[in-house]
């Protein structure tokens, strides 16, 4: 489709932006996508929204918008279908900025994952497939705070979002077809609610393999330089590697007992964040833990005992999920996290409970999470050239 000044609106006054909320206010539907910048800051910069309803394209501008509210109204609107792709992103920038989430989504990149497309699948192949177009794949790293914005990044912006209702109809007919409408709708609702977008403030720290080989005065200045380097990049509007590269949080924390002399002669740290920071790195490292960074330390999983037997086991279940999701045109990324799932082969104590409830324990069916769930008591035998899975409760 060949995207012609007529085509669309741009709307950077309050009263352009009025104008598309009465336009709107009761439609159907509305396509979105945003553009914008996060790199070398702290708060990601929203530069353009673009848009596409009934009533046509828009562009809009929250750069030169005092306020974006009667914009945010729309799309709050229950009644109102939100179409994106890969709109996780669009809908956390969304929350962290104005505090709000749609409330009636349908992600194209997570439907196409329940009839049979892998997951994620780019806006690109996913156009070409559902709506039978070809786009280019230009402008996906341009600089959308400049204005004006020139004509080629006008029409990369609103392809994202002219095809969607098009790819809309197409993958709920699909899902209809297959009987999954219900369980793309459950995955949806997920996006909907603000826990989703939660983020442990010390996850850097224990999602960090260096914390399980340190000592616990180590592992609490682990802690502490993250939430530091998070502090500053906020404060400064940095992103948090111009604060400190993460590549020297790791010499740094496993040599700092050495001294300071130590940490100079350490190659591989720059002599001028020693000057800047070596003052504060020790203290940070002496003084004891306080309560609340050993309730912290206590969500640290240790190492495991090294278990072949275990870890083979805990891949075959794997690998026999992964094969039926295949089997049934499902993205297995979709109904199990890898991350999730090696939590689970390394802790026995732990189980997603995803897994238990919605349309993952249909999916799954009672046997398969009864396993997960006693996986400790699990065996694999072959029995009459047959492979048999029991449970070994003696």
């Amino acid at each position: 489709m060949s995207i012609e000044l007529m085509d669309y609106q741009i709307v950077e006054t309050a009263e352009a932006l009025e104008n598309f909320r009465n336009e709107n206010k009761d439609i159907e539907w509305i396509a979105f996508d945003t553009e914008f910048i996060g790199e070398k800051r702290y708060k990601t910069l929203l530069c353009l929204i673009q848009l596409a309803t009934v009533n046509g394209y828009y562009l809009i501008d929250p750069i030169k918008l005092e306020s974006i509210d009667l914009l945010l109204e729309v799309l709050q609107d229950p009644k109102i279908k939100v179409l994106t792709h890969a709109g996780e992103n669009d809908y956390r920038l969304l929350y962290k900025n104005y505090g709000i989430l749609p409330q009636n989504i349908f992600d194209a990149q997570i439907a196409a994952g329940f009839v049979g497309y892998k997951y994620p699948i780019s806006f690109r192949k996913l156009a070409e497939k559902e709506a039978g177009v070809r786009l280019s794949k230009g402008y996906t790293v341009s600089d959308w705070q400049i204005r004006p914005i020139n004509a080629k990044q006008v029409k990369y912006a609103l392809n994202d979002v002219i095809y969607l209702y098009k790819i809309w109809k197409n993958l709920s007919a699909k899902l209809e077809k297959a009987g999954r409408l219900e369980w793309v709708e459950e995955e949806f609702a997920r996006l909907s609610t603000p826990e989703y977008y939660y983020i442990d403030p010390n996850r850097e720290a224990l999602t960090n393999s260096l914390i399980l080989g340190l000592n616990v005065q180590e592992q609490v200045f682990l802690i502490r330089i993250y939430a530091w380097r998070r502090s500053e990049a906020e404060r400064k509007d940095y992103s948090k590697e111009m604060v400190l590269p993460a590549k020297y949080i790791g010499p740094i924390v496993r040599n700092i007992n050495s001294g300071k002399a130590a940490l100079k002669n350490h190659r591989r740290i720059p002599k001028h964040i020693l000057e800047n920071y070596w003052e504060m790195f020790n203290r940070m490292f002496q003084d004891s833990p306080t309560d609340q960074e050993r309730e912290i330390l206590s969500k640290v999983t240790q190492n495991p005992n090294e278990n072949p037997k275990h870890d083979t086991l805990m891949e075959i279940l794997y690998l026999l999920i992964k094969y039926q999701c295949h089997k049934d045109n499902l993205a297995p990324e979709l109904l199990l996290v890898r991350s999730e799932f090696k939590k689970m082969k390394a802790d026995l104590s732990y189980f997603d409970h995803s897994l238990d409830r919605g349309w993952r324990e249909i999916f799954l069916g009672k046997e398969m999470i009864h396993w997960l769930k006693q996986r400790s008591q699990l065996e694999i035998q072959m029995v009459n050239g047959e492979f048999k899975v029991m449970l070994n409760e003696g």
